[in-house]
């Protein structure tokens, strides 16, 4: 493998000032409650309402805001992505089978009860955030969603194209609170003229400080995943389109300065065209101020000198977006291991997943899809198992249990599997 364009070492993403933030924001939030999220909404936001939760006549209001046109497209992507949610669904099944003469195991399919979902702001008001968050654990069952967002500085609202997006996801009650502070609310609860119960599980993309929030309240809930600054990576050989592929990464690359975007490509002539053509797309790029830099500062060219060799870099890379602009994406679509989500061929863009094609744009950054894939409906459900034994079956499972808990010493165990072999001979003596 040999970097046409590597990219300088960079500092951790996470800082000490960071960590110490916002473990100050969930002791505050966790000990003081309401006043504390006030304090942080007044502090970050400019915002501190006598309630933080939107009332009936709040939502009407957002909602009388949203173009017609707009409204039409979310609608568009929720039914894509509620959609697929409710294929997957329906491979989680429950079953039950007797394993032995008198033994039955089973296994059953139980949604989380009570779900937080954090619903970014930030530089850009995702609108397909909230059909991700909150269409999909509504599609899992969940018995009650939270969802969070913060307000738009100086205007004390939530952008009212994404509180549309929360409402037809079917989120049961809406707050305007956001980053650390909305974190801690939703895992600890508010008391409150408008008190939020304690969810089950927190949920959600957001900045180094929501990311944080997660990964420090891990444990008290559950999370999704801890994703940091998205990244996507470009397979191409020389029947890509170079216009094509230098979109696509500068497309990811605008979401913030520390975005990585990379390529891998079989072809040198392929890695010089894209060069070019990120730089000529960069003069007229709105985004440019945050584009640029990411692709200065994050973006790296490889040349390799093999389709195999292409598919081994990009499991060692582990993108969360992983594109295939080659002459065979099924041949990569049967090798590639390490991915959050995978778009094949020149028309599937990343850009989709991200708006609302079916996917879920939750995924796992900074090398996790070595070991997870990203949200989806699974997430929100709880695979449980249970068994039931005949008093006969004991004469079957007990004697090689009693071996093994004698030879670890566990007489407890033993007393307990004893008792139930005592009790089966007695009946039979009788």
């Amino acid at each position: 493998m040999e970097y046409f364009k590597k990219a300088p070492p960079q500092p951790s993403a996470v800082s000490q000032e960071i960590r110490d933030t916002v473990s100050e924001i969930i002791l505050a939030v966790e000990r003081e409650g309401v006043d504390a999220v006030r304090r942080y909404s007044h502090k970050f936001d400019g915002f501190s309402p006598d309630s933080f939760r939107l009332s009936d006549k709040q939502i009407a209001a957002g909602l009388a805001q949203v173009d017609d046109k707009v409204a039409q497209a979310i609608d568009f992507s929720l039914a894509q992505i509620k959609g697929f949610a409710a294929l997957q669904r329906a491979t989680l099944t429950d079953f039950e089978t007797e394993t032995l003469p008198g033994v039955r195991i089973g296994q059953k399919q139980i949604p989380v009860n009570a779900v937080g979902a954090y619903i970014p702001g930030g530089r850009y008001p995702i609108l397909a955030a909230a059909g991700m968050t909150v269409g999909v654990p509504k599609v899992a069952g969940v018995k009650r969603i939270v969802a969070c967002a913060p307000v738009q500085r100086g205007t004390g609202q939530v952008n009212p194209s994404q509180l549309y997006g929360i409402v037809k996801s079917g989120a049961d009650e809406i707050y305007s609170i956001g980053g650390a502070q909305a974190m801690a609310a939703m895992a600890f609860g508010l008391d409150g003229s408008d008190p939020l119960g304690a969810v089950d599980m927190i949920v959600g993309a957001g900045n180094a400080y929501v990311a944080e929030a997660k990964r420090q309240l891990f444990g008290v809930v559950g999370i999704d995943l801890l994703a940091g600054p998205t990244d996507i990576l470009v397979l191409a050989d020389e029947s890509a389109d170079p216009e094509f592929v230098a979109a696509d990464l500068l497309a990811q690359a605008e979401h913030g300065v520390n975005s990585p975007g990379f390529l891998i490509t079989t072809s040198r002539s392929m890695a010089q065209a894209v060069s070019r053509e990120i730089e000529r797309q960069l003069l007229t790029l709105p985004t440019a101020d945050a584009a640029g830099p990411a692709w200065r500062d994050y973006g790296e060219i490889m040349i390799v000198a093999s389709d195999e060799e292409m598919a081994r870099v990009s499991d060692w890379v582990a993108p969360e977006h992983l594109e295939v602009q080659t002459r065979d994406p099924d041949w990569f679509l049967q090798r590639l291991t390490n991915y959050g989500s995978l778009f094949l061929g020149h028309n599937a863009t990343v850009a989709y997943g991200d708006k609302g094609i079916g996917t879920n744009h939750v995924l796992p950054t900074g090398k996790a899809a070595r070991y997870t894939g990203g949200l989806w409906v699974g997430k929100f459900i709880k695979t449980v198992t249970y068994q039931t034994v005949s008093a006969s079956a004991n004469a079957t499972v007990a004697p090689p249990f009693v071996t093994m808990a004698d030879t670890e010493g566990m007489v407890g165990h033993a007393a307990s599997m004893r008792l139930r072999l005592r009790a089966v001979a007695e009946k039979v003596s009788r």
